[in-house]
Order: C-alpha cells, then structure tokens, then sequence
C-alpha cells in the first residue's frame, strides 16, 4: 500500500486556544496594531510561475500548490505529466486523518492503486548551490533554516559551501502544514502516483518522504476534507471527497488562470513577518509559524 509509515501516523496533540485577556476593568483589549502584513507594497510580491503552479479543484473547493522543481524535479516531472494526462481527475481523497494529512493519487481509492509509469528514485534531499533563491529566516547551530520559493527547508550553513566538493550543501524540505509529499512503500524508490497534503506540521517525515511543494492557497480546502472513518483514515463507510480536476496552470487559458504572487523574501514585510511570529512564539518558535502572505487573481 503507498502510505505513510505507521510510526508516523501518530496524531499530534491539539493545543486548547487560549481565552482572551481583559484589562483591570473587565472590559476586551483593543484591537491589535496593524501587523506587517497589512502593508505590502506592490513591488514586494513575488509571482507563482503558472508552469510550477498545480490546480486542484475539489469537492471542497481550490488548492493551489507552488510545485517546486529545484527540491524534487523528478516528483514535479511526474506531477506534471499525470495532471496533463487527466490523470487525477475524479479521484478521491481516499486517506485522511485529522490533525495530519490528507492522502489522493489512488485511482483504485483504496490505497493499492498507481499510475502506469515506473516508481520513482526517492528525493528526500538536495544539493542547494549559492544562484537557488534562499530566504533565511534562522540560523541555528549548524544549521539554516529558511525558504526556497515557498517551501520551508533546512540546510547546511553557507560556509560549508567551500567545504563540498560540488560547491553545494545538502537541504531538505519541512512537512509545515501545506507541504505536499508523495505517499510511497517500505522502499524508498516506490512512489509513484499518491500524494498527500499537510493539515499540520509533523516533523517526523522530515527527509523520508519526498516533498515537491507547497499550498498557497486552500489550506482551508485541505483541512476541510472528509476525515477517513476506518484504520488509518482510510475510507470505509464516508463519502470521500474527490478531486474534480487537476491542472497546470499553464494550460488553462490566460484569462480563467489563476494568477498568484506570495510576499518575495527580498521585501522589508518579509524580515517584519518572521519577527513577529518569532516574538509570538518565543523559544517555541518554528519555521512552521511563518505564514507568507499570497494574493491570488481569478
């Protein structure tokens, strides 16, 4: 079956919101200032190429996942290919566990079910030269923490760049909720088809299933879909629901395709953005608490 590991399906626990503070006189706080995110300037927006933007429209609504080519180019190959092919259309979300990830990709729908082509060669890291776009947002010991395009990673520190023998450090991807990975078999080399999306963080697939992108827009979408009601979320009695179509968006035509921009790692509101969520957070703070802001037309 292309899954998750079991070791992984444990669900993480659901912190209770905290009840809103009142001043000495009983009455609510006043709103918030306005944070950095209410005032992006129009040239700090960076476009979603719409040959690596991958739309999904569902029972539920729209995702759209900013595919990412320089991280797993051969998962992004196959994305691409399948969703050209039709591939995807009117297939459901046959596993999904709540506070985890949503699972698709299956035209069986019951978790046995791939496309024709040949697995795939596991893509669980990268090599990271100097020219790939990298937005720093930590650094701790030994470590970089910071986004390609929207997609969280961590990688070596930039001095080790002169210490491999390519000119490059290792990375890997993140699974923050809205990563998208594929689904695979105890091999490492044996995905195929079935992917899955994020509805929360989990660390613990963290460089052992391949990750070729990130949602921009429809996490809402995502963590709407119907939760599985048999073992491991998997459908039994529920009516799943399913991916209506599935495209590129370089193949809808210019005037019904969705146009999206996400805050560009050079702009002021970028650095302003990971401050705040840093001093939210504290010492609990994680790349997973930084929410790029994404303008989405049509």
């Amino acid at each position: 079956m292309k899954s998750i590991s079991a070791a992984a399906l444990l669900a993480a626990a659901v912190l209770a919101a905290p009840a809103m503070a009142q001043d000495a006189g009983g009455a609510p706080p006043p709103p918030p200032a306005p944070t950095a995110e209410t005032t992006i300037a129009a040239t700090e927006w960076r476009a979603v190429p719409a040959e690596n933007l991958l739309v999904i429209d569902t029972t539920k609504g729209r995702i759209l996942v900013e595919m990412t080519p320089e991280v797993a180019p051969l998962h992004v190959e196959r994305i691409k290919l399948l969703a050209r092919r039709g591939f995807y259309d009117d297939i459901a979300w046959h596993r999904v566990i709540d506070w985890f990830m949503a699972q698709t990709g299956d035209p069986l729908g019951n978790g046995e079910g791939q496309s024709p082509y040949p697995d795939l060669v596991g893509e669980f890291t990268f090599r990271r030269d100097p020219t790939l776009p990298f937005a720093p947002v930590a650094e701790p010991t030994g470590a970089r923490l910071g986004f390609v395009r929207s997609l969280p990673v961590q990688t070596q520190p930039d001095a080790a760049f002169a210490q491999t023998g390519d000119g490059k450090v290792h990375g890997w991807g993140l699974y923050c909720p809205g990563v998208a990975g594929m689904a695979r078999d105890v091999g490492n080399d044996t995905a195929n088809s079935q992917f899955f999306v994020m509805r929360q963080a989990y660390p613990a697939l963290d460089k052992r299933y391949s990750i070729w992108g990130m949602t921009v827009d429809g996490l809402d979408v995502v963590r709407a879909l119907q939760v599985g009601d048999g073992e491991n979320g998997m459908m039994v009695q529920a009516q799943p629901d399913r991916m209506i179509r599935v495209r590129v968006a370089a193949d809808i035509p210019e005037a019904e395709r969705p146009a999206v921009q996400v805050l560009a790692p050079h702009a002021p509101r970028f650095r302003a953005i990971v401050d705040e969520a840093r001093a939210a957070k504290g010492a609990d703070f994680s790349i997973c608490d930084v929410s790029l802001p994404v303008e989405v037309a049509n």
